[in-house]
């Protein structure tokens, strides 16, 4: 569990309000469609669209979608792999809040450093032509890390770190298991001493156990080194375990965000509730009423106009054709926000079902 405990509703230390260290506002990254031989833009895949929220230092923000719903494009656009069309990605530094998308050069190289990225595959984030140790030393040279004798030791104690042997540091890539390649990638992020670590489905591609080997290790890692994670994933019980709050995003919007155990309790949007009704009981012989979406997901080239989510929803009435609803938070509760024309309907109906 990390530093703030489950959900925004015990994100306090103390009776301290949780500090921001990031706010993402109105994010959009579009990639043009072009046709013809003077290549003519004549649309756009609307990847991310206009997605705003907050990540509170030394907490986990767990990020959950199908795929294609825009979450690995949205971690990418915060490391700055790709370029956002528009918006602003505010990091907490010396001087305050700053966009990292306005940086100047010199300042944007500083600011790379207190962020960092472990992907999905490890052997393909590793080069197979470098040993680990000139893996490691390359961006801690660049960033001006100690000398050549500080940097091999700060590579021996990073891969202790991670439960491996220092003399590790010496073999390539294609040496390790495809677990201890990842944990090679966890210590090559914490090499550079980040404040956040974007995690794009780190234990997808992993066996189970091996999985809730890593999932241990980076909560420990976590608390070690009072560490802040965004958490890309869509396997929910992954995410459920490893996050104090949860965005579930759906065609480049975020629907839903609330604290993990309060979303996994009463959970609003009905694409949230669809997701959820897939994840089996962790009761012996405990069944759930699964909700069976109909139809395929909407192109993100052309999506649906009003609430994207309306060719989907049962619940679906004329106002979700033509207007587009706003992430508000209900009544009852601010932190608990959702993009739905009837959040408050849903959730009387949920009251009244579980009472």
């Amino acid at each position: 569990m990390s530093v703030l405990g489950k959900g925004m509703g015990k994100t306090m230390i103390g009776k301290q309000e949780p500090r921001e260290l990031m706010k993402v506002e109105h994010l959009k990254k579009y990639y043009p469609i072009t046709q013809g031989l003077l290549k003519k833009t004549v649309g756009y895949v609307k990847a991310v669209d206009d997605v705003s929220f907050p990540i509170y230092k030394g907490e986990t923000l767990g990020l959950v979608g199908e795929s294609g719903c825009g979450k690995s494009t949205l971690g990418k656009c915060i490391v700055r792999l790709h370029a956002p069309t528009e918006g602003q990605i505010l990091l907490q530094g010396q001087e305050g809040m700053r966009d990292i998308l306005s940086l100047n050069r010199q300042e944007s190289f500083g600011a790379r450093r207190q962020i960092q990225m472990v992907f999905q595959d490890p052997y393909a984030s590793l080069n197979p032509r470098m040993n680990i140790y000139n893996a490691f030393d390359e961006p801690m040279r660049i960033h001006g890390i100690g000398n050549h004798e500080e940097r091999k030791e700060r590579i021996a104690q990073m891969l202790e770190t991670v439960n491996l042997q220092p003399d590790y540091m010496y073999r390539y890539p294609h040496e390790f298991s495809g677990g201890q390649r990842q944990r090679i990638c966890i210590a090559k992020a914490l090499a550079l001493n980040p404040e956040m670590i974007v995690c794009d489905e780190p234990v997808s591609a992993l066996d189970v156990s091996i999985q809730a080997q890593l999932m241990n290790l980076m909560r420990r890692l976590q608390r070690k080194f009072q560490l802040t994670y965004l958490f890309i994933a869509h396997d929910l019980s992954v995410v459920q375990y490893m996050s104090d709050r949860i965005a579930v995003m759906y065609l480049g919007k975020i629907v839903e965000l609330d604290g993990s155990e309060e979303l996994y309790r009463c959970h609003t949007h009905p694409y949230t509730q669809a997701l959820l009704s897939a994840v089996p009981s962790p009761v012996l012989g405990g069944k759930k009423e699964r909700i069976i979406l109909k139809g395929d997901v909407p192109s993100p080239a052309n999506p649906p106009s009003g609430c994207h989510f309306h060719t989907r929803c049962t619940h679906c009435q004329e106002i979700c054709r033509q207007k587009e609803p706003k992430l508000k938070p209900l009544k009852d509760r601010k932190e608990h926000l959702v993009a739905c024309h009837f959040a408050e309907e849903l959730v009387r109906r949920e009251g009244d079902k579980n009472g």
